[in-house]
């Protein structure tokens, strides 16, 4: 593999503005060639036309004069022995109390060199200078936020001390002064001034000191989120902890060990950067040296390795002292389960995944082909009054899967995608690490679930012809509830079998989004309540699971009774409500949460789809031109409402001033037609629903239940692609903000903080 693409697969993602432009320096690079070559072109003619060169003798005069008119720009690097080989002369100057401006200075004439290459190493210092402020900026960060895991672990270890021995009553040293000592000096050598180290001894200090009884000011946040912990939160003040249970310590302290695990991760990320960078730098000095014939590497690697970048072992001592502490306070010194904790495996596919799912999709084929043809060989579509009765009570039953099966195969889409693109979705979504599906994985759930459903209406099929079963028409009708069944106790199994940690990250999700004004909203939240409110009518046809099983008689196949009933008109308007309900509810709590104002905009577009919902259903039992009128405007304003904020608020797009008119400043697909399709589509999907305004209930060659699920999938797959743009969307936010780690809750906080 080339070092462009290998350098481009190791950036952090969000990083990826603040690493060295290698592909951009190539490119300078190539226009230098072309100059080379056509000045040697130029050279040659003039040559033949008996124009004087200039000699070899004048041109060495002049780089010697110029070199000594260049010679006290820095006192850093010294003058080569042989003056004709100093290319490049390479200064730091001191732009402020911190930060350094690194220039470099091309030695030779406008006739050796030409425009290019001055303006390669014009922008080699704008990347090397952008190199080093990312990487003091973050640096800065990991400090201050060594600082403040050093003050959680000395609250942690005084809770220990003071469970474990109530009468201690002291004060002392107790946290481990390696990391403190680390942390100053680190202090020390981001910030120069005397002011700032004396702020930061006295800092220091104070921390190294915890008084046991200080622990009457500290409050323990580790009371787990509930919808009765959060009603205490709203309505009541939480109390300043002046004693403590040992659950409440172990809480904490698994608070405290994952934030360890995440700033260790955090200073590997840092360390990376450094490295490649430098390599970087290597490599594009090396491929000029080559490209050139000149010898300029040397100067300007010997500046790299002596700046910041390379010279700098804050995040090296940090790594090491965060893996001390981590041994001794959270696997007791056990330096092997440490390391596997800290530094976890990359996760790796395996060729198990992708041969089950090349049988299941095989399968798969293979029972459509069976089922057609014994549709076609026994003539089932022929009865016309046997036909209805089936498309009308058994097909909602298996339609069920086949939504699911739809929104596996776009989802597996967008994963493909989402990794192609580099979109760091495990990040995004927030999955533990290792533990994220890829599109592998859920290509072997939904083909696995493909196969079952198809074996079943197969089965379901077969024994409704055959005349020996056929007096037993509850156990051929019995096949769909025993698939929902096998499906439910799959999804709800505890044990640790099919994608265990995915199964229960997605229900406690949904948990969430049942109880939202409960819990504070995540992405992964509404993100699933998005989905929902695509989903609508398979949660319609389990409500008919019920009307079907519960109410009907089901040994006759016959509904009717169920259907035509006011209860089960009235809860299925519920359960097209409660979707957009939900979406409502998360837009407020995130208003009340105080994270965007734009919510309260946000929450108005889903009452108007409720208000758009209610109408319809209303003029589909009662019908009327006055109720006709009300539902199509209604659902004209939910519409374009809707469509609005997909393309502008959730997929940052139609911005006219952008450098991509109508588009992002930054995109990630290569070609912009891509977007102004996917908008097309977005629009032409969205205006699929409006069909049931106009009493497009039934085509020429398509039974109502089958116009009905096309559309539902129609909008299946509208959300599939709504899904990849509005992550694309989040992940370049994440991008222009360089954030590439999510927060960890820490488990204390102090009545003195300012923050409280």
């Amino acid at each position: 593999m080339k070092f462009g693409k290998e350098f481009a697969s190791q950036m952090v993602p969000e990083w990826q503005a603040a690493y060295m432009n290698y592909n951009h320096l190539k490119i300078l690079i190539k226009e230098i060639l072309i100059f080379r070559k056509l000045q040697q072109h130029e050279s040659t003619t003039g040559y033949e036309a008996n124009q004087p060169l200039p000699t070899k003798r004048s041109s060495r005069i002049r780089k010697v004069s110029l070199n000594r008119a260049l010679a006290g720009l820095s006192k850093r690097h010294s003058v080569n022995k042989d003056q004709d080989d100093e290319v490049i002369l390479v200064s730091a100057m001191q732009t402020s109390e911190e930060n350094q401006t690194h220039q470099t200075v091309f030695l030779q004439t406008s006739e050796d060199a030409g425009e290019s290459e001055l303006e390669f190493f014009k922008r080699l210092d704008v990347e090397f200078n952008k190199v080093i402020g990312f990487y003091k900026s973050k640096v800065g960060e990991m400090v201050n936020e060594a600082e403040e895991l050093s003050k959680q672990m000395n609250t942690l270890i005084a809770l220990r001390i003071k469970v474990e021995d109530p009468d201690y009553c002291g004060s002392s040293r107790i946290f481990s002064s390696r990391f403190t000592d680390v942390i100053q000096e680190s202090k020390m050598r981001c910030e120069e001034s005397s002011i700032h180290r004396t702020e930061s001894d006295r800092i220091v200090k104070e921390q190294e000191l915890v008084s046991v009884d200080m622990l009457n000011q500290v409050k323990i946040n580790v009371m787990p989120e509930t919808p009765v912990s959060s009603l205490k939160t709203a309505f009541g003040s939480s109390k300043l902890g002046l004693s403590f249970s040992r659950k409440e310590i172990r809480d904490a302290e698994q608070k405290l060990k994952q934030a360890f695990i995440e700033f260790h991760q955090k200073l590997r990320h840092l360390k990376s950067y450094s490295f490649l960078n430098q390599l970087a730098f290597s490599k594009i000095m090396k491929k000029y040296d080559k490209s050139t014939s000149r010898n300029a590497s040397k100067a300007y690697l010997e500046m790299v390795e002596k700046s910041y970048l390379n010279q700098s072992d804050e995040v090296a001592k940090l790594e090491a002292s965060v893996e001390a502490v981590f041994f001794e306070h959270f696997c007791n010194g056990n330096r092997g389960l440490g390391m596997k904790t800290l530094r976890q495996k990359a996760k790796t596919d395996t060729h198990r995944v992708t041969f089950f799912t090349g049988c299941f999709v095989g399968l798969s084929l293979a029972l459509v082909a069976a089922i057609i043809l014994m549709i076609h060989i026994r003539k089932l579509l022929n009865n016309s009054k046997g036909r209805d009765q089936y498309m009308t009570n058994v097909f909602p039953l298996y339609s069920v899967f086949g939504y699911l099966v739809l929104h596996f195969l776009m989802y597996a889409g967008n994963i493909y995608f989402w990794k192609r693109y580099r979109v760091n979705y495990a990040f995004i979504f927030g999955f533990k690490p290792n533990t994220e599906l890829g599109y592998r994985e859920i290509l072997l759930v939904s083909s696995g679930l493909s196969v079952l459903t198809l074996a079943a209406v197969l089965s379901n099929l077969e024994m409704d012809i055959d005349q020996h079963v056929k007096n037993s028409r509850a156990i051929t009708e019995l096949i769909p509830l025993c698939l929902v069944i096998i499906v439910l106790l799959i999804a709800f199994c505890p044990f640790d079998i099919i994608y265990r940690a995915n199964r229960y990250f997605l229900i406690t999700c949904i948990w969430h989004c049942i109880c939202v004004p409960f819990y504070k909203v995540t992405l992964p939240d509404f993100f699933l309540a998005d989905q929902l409110t695509s989903q609508i009518q398979l949660f319609r046809n389990l409500e008919f699971y019920i009307c079907y099983y519960g109410w009907g008689n089901y040994k006759k196949r016959d509904s009717v009774e169920c259907r035509g009933s006011s209860i089960y008109d009235s809860i299925s308007l519920a359960i097209a409500i409660i979707p957009y309900y939900i979406r409502c509810l998360q837009c407020l709590r995130r208003l009340f949460d105080g994270e965007d104002s734009s919510q309260a905009v946000n929450g108005a577009k889903y009452l108007s789809t409720i208000a758009a919902v209610i109408a319809r259903t209303f003029y589909a039992q009662k019908k009327g031109f006055t109720l006709k009128m009300v539902a199509a405007s209604t659902s004209v304003v939910a519409t374009v409402y809707n469509t609005y904020w997909d393309l502008v608020c959730d997929w940052g797009l139609l911005r006219k001033n952008s450098e991509n008119p109508w588009l992002r400043d930054k995109l990630l697909l290569p070609h912009r037609s891509i977007y102004f399709i996917a908008m097309v589509v977005n629009v032409i999907l969205r205006l699929a629903w409006m069909q049931t305004v106009f009493d497009f209930h039934e085509a020429p060659f398509l039974h109502r239940t089958a116009l009905i699920a096309l559309i539902s999938s129609l909008e299946i797959i509208r959300r599939g692609i709504w899904n990849f743009f509005r992550l694309e969307n989040e992940h370049l936010n994440n991008v222009g903000k360089y954030r590439a780690f999510k927060s960890v809750p820490l488990p204390f906080s102090y009545e003195n903080d300012k923050h409280l």
